[in-house]
């Protein structure tokens, strides 16, 4: 959906998995602060993530996801119990819907990153159907006639804003969704669909996206003729980049089949969503062969590949009439970061010409929505999705807006059992029509337990006050309305209750964009005197001073101060290695700030080129500690001792490169690597609990330390969705974990669970 960004309208919230940088180094200090320094290139700070989770030269390990869920299971666990504290309320990003085909009312709901829910009543309910301790991000579901459930794990929207995760492989349930078996293509890493021959329910393809950051894997179209004992790449891309996007089956005549393949890759400095791979494909004999369809008749106005081989042709989406499976609509992109480089192409002939339509006009670049649904009905009606869903019912010659539903969209299905039924899934959860699809006749589900958080806050003073940042659902928070309720807009991220006054809250949206409200987030007032100009991280980072209420800290390239929270100034120079190459996404942000409670002379900052800085004497003059490490995602001082900090870094490591938390006794001269037995996973924060006890969010899972580090131990078991935020409330002794794709869970810091750490 198009967001507010500081200077500039800007796009969707979109997404992005993960992305290749360097391993991680040995510490490096560093001898000189003026000395340049490349830093590690650009990368949106709308993929923050993206660009955590891989930081390091070597790149992400294939299934490092999976693996390091199993180290998790290994590290010796307390038994905590986590307690979901919602919301259900509030929705996230659905990739996928099935609906059963041999009980009325009952579908099958794909979550991101929040796995598989399933529905007994026209989706108005979801229930959990999906093991929580398997891979939480789901690409695709789809049902066979006889009941069986295939789903695809890893989600095939690359990168934009928000953030993907790969999964591994294609899972196989015969029960309902009560078991699930892995039945192959553990390397696909991302699976954007999959089809089954309704006459013979053996008989599945997968379109096999593959991993955005590794070349190579399982990626293609891949057929089963067996319930998935066995698989066969059938189509394969024209080189290691290129995966699968659609793959639909004529219902009519099961051995006519279309795919539609997808060049893409990202790196360091570089996301190419389109490639000379991507392309539209047919076969007539059951997917065995394939031939290339590059027979534009007439060019859809401003596009000029069209469906050739092109550098520039990317996400291809293709839907086929159910009714008149002659009748073939093609929607493709030619790739820009921001653009909408469209075509939109019609056949009556079952694709041995295409014709130009009307462009849909999509308000978002079609590489984060990328497919067509027809009507099984009516060929002349269709969508296609976009920021809007984009509705024609005269074959593709004009186009209207349907409205009545959350943004973002990304799947569709008619149910056939029931006619003018239709369930659709956008970033706002699932919603089910039974007009067809008319404009305001969606109803959405009461429930959707998957939203993904980037951050939350609690009061100090009632621990039942919490707030948080929602991937595209805003800043939600548990008063003033339902116990959640969103109260401000955009991509939510940082939030902040003032530990003195629990009525003066601060909330932002991506790119530095952050209010302050002294009436609990009931009205909000725009923070002032930041600088267009500066470069602001996608979750900017936002500290209040422990010792001085009031104080108010926020960092672009520079750190910013305020005295009152809305007037603010800079205190430092650039305190990055410079931006990076990318106009669009600016590199060399901050991305963690630490103000010291015992002297408040002294502050810590850290950014996402992989810099740690301190002023000791209240920013006239700063200091580089380290350098050359990867995304410093938190920087923690002990609040008793400001020469003693801890910095969490992101990153799947390599054997023997490095670790996830340091820690610092003297200032920031030494640091220690405190990882110890911590899994081989992204470390996204660090908090001094009860005692010294260290509490620190990983992508698998919470673990606890003595204050010395080195050695861990599980808190409990949250679903292996990845936890962003961790806050500590000493008043409840309740710790808080926000999670991306499972909500906000919470357990208790007993003095049983303080002396089992320590001892």
């Amino acid at each position: 959906m198009p967001f507010p960004s500081r200077g500039r309208a800007a796009c969707a919230a979109f997404t992005a998995a993960l992305l290749t940088l360097t391993a991680l180094r040995p510490l490096t200090a560093a001898a000189d602060p003026d000395e340049p320094d490349d830093g590690l290139g650009p990368a949106a700070p709308g993929e923050f993530k993206a660009l955590q989770d891989t930081s390091g030269g070597l790149g992400l390990p294939e299934r490092a996801l999976v693996q390091a869920a199993g180290q998790a299971r290994r590290v010796h666990g307390l038994k905590v119990p986590w307690r979901s504290e919602g919301p259900d309320n509030v929705g996230g990003r659905v990739t996928g819907v099935a609906v059963d085909p041999r009980h009325a009312g009952t579908v099958y709901v794909a979550a991101a990153s929040g796995g598989l829910w399933k529905s007994t009543d026209r989706g108005r309910t979801l229930v959990a159907t999906w093991p929580e301790s398997y891979p939480q991000a789901i690409g695709a579901v789809a049902t066979a006639s006889d009941g069986s459930i295939y789903v695809g794990t890893g989600e095939a929207n690359p990168g934009g804003g928000s953030i993907t995760y790969e999964g591994d492989g294609v899972y196989r349930s015969t029960d309902g969704g009560r078991t699930w078996k892995n039945v192959g293509l553990a390397h696909s890493a991302t699976i954007s669909l999959i089809s089954i021959d309704p006459a013979d329910p053996k008989r599945i393809f997968v379109a096999a996206t593959g991993s955005l950051f590794r070349p190579g894997g399982e990626r293609g179209v891949y057929r089963s003729t067996d319930a998935g004992r066995s698989w066969t790449r059938t189509l394969n891309g024209a080189n290691d980049t290129t995966g699968a996007n659609d793959v639909v089956i004529d219902p009519k005549n099961p051995r006519r089949v279309w795919a539609t393949l997808w060049d893409r890759r990202r790196e360091p400095d570089l996301r190419r969503y389109g490639g000379t791979g991507s392309g539209l494909y047919r076969s007539g004999d059951g997917g065995t062969t394939w031939k290339r369809l590059e027979n534009v008749t007439a060019p859809t106005p401003g596009d000029d590949v069209g469906l050739k081989s092109d550098p520039r042709l990317g996400r291809i989406g293709v839907g086929v009439a159910p009714s008149r499976p002659d009748r073939v609509y093609v929607q493709t992109s030619t790739y820009s970061q921001f653009g909408n480089h469209l075509g939109f192409y019609v056949s009556d002939d079952g694709g041995d010409s295409f014709a130009t339509g009307a462009l849909p006009d999509g308000d978002v670049p079609y590489w984060w929505t990328g497919h067509v649904w027809v009507d099984p009905a009516d060929p002349d009606h269709l969508f296609t999705p976009s920021a809007s869903l984009r509705e024609s019912v005269n074959g593709g010659k004009s186009w209207t807006v349907n409205d009545g539903m959350h943004p973002d969209h990304h799947a569709m299905i008619w149910d056939p059992k029931v006619p003018g039924r239709i369930y659709e899934g956008n970033d706002g959860g699932i919603y089910r029509s039974d007009d067809n699809g008319k404009s305001d006749s969606w109803v959405t589900a009461v429930n959707h337990p998957f939203t993904q958080f980037y951050g939350l806050t609690t009061s100090a003073q009632d621990a039942t006050r919490i707030a948080g940042g929602a991937q595209d659902n805003g800043s939600v928070r548990t008063w003033g309305g339902p116990r959640w309720n969103e109260f401000n807009g955009g991509d939510g991220e940082a939030n902040i209750i003032d530990p003195a006054n629990q009525e003066i809250v601060y909330s932002c949206y991506q790119f530095g964009s952050c209010s302050r409200s002294a009436d609990g987030g009931d009205t909000l007032t725009d923070f002032r005197g930041l600088a267009d100009d500066d470069r602001y991280n996608w979750f900017s980072p936002v500290a209040l001073q422990p010792a001085a209420t009031g104080t108010v800290y926020l960092g672009s390239d520079r750190l910013y101060r305020s005295t009152n929270g809305l007037d603010y100034a800079p205190i430092s120079p650039d305190l990055t290695g410079g931006p990076g190459r990318d106009e669009v996404y600016p590199f060399g942000t901050l991305t963690t700030v630490a103000p010291s409670a015992s002297d408040p002379a002294t502050i810590l900052v850290g950014s996402d080129d992989g810099r740690i800085s301190i002023t000791r004497d209240d920013g006239k003059t700063w200091n580089l500690l380290l350098k050359d490490q990867p995304w410093v995602t938190r920087v923690a001082v002990d609040p008793r001792d400001a020469r003693r900090a801890f910095a969490t870094l992101s990153g799947y490591r390599t054997q023997g490169t490095g670790g996830h938390v340091l820690r610092t006794a003297d200032g920031g001269r030494h640091w220690q690597d405190v990882t110890g037995n911590l899994p081989q996973a992204p470390v996204n924060d660090v908090v001094i609990g009860p005692a010294g006890v260290l509490l620190v969010a990983t992508d698998v899972g919470v673990f606890a330390g003595a204050p010395a580090g080195r050695t861990w131990v599980r808190l409990g078991d949250l679903p292996l969705a990845p936890v962003n935020d961790i806050e500590y409330n000493a008043r409840s002794g309740r710790l808080l974990a926000a999670t991306f794709g499972r909500g906000v869970y919470s357990t208790q810091i007993t003095r049983a669970v303080t002396t089992a750490v320590l001892h």
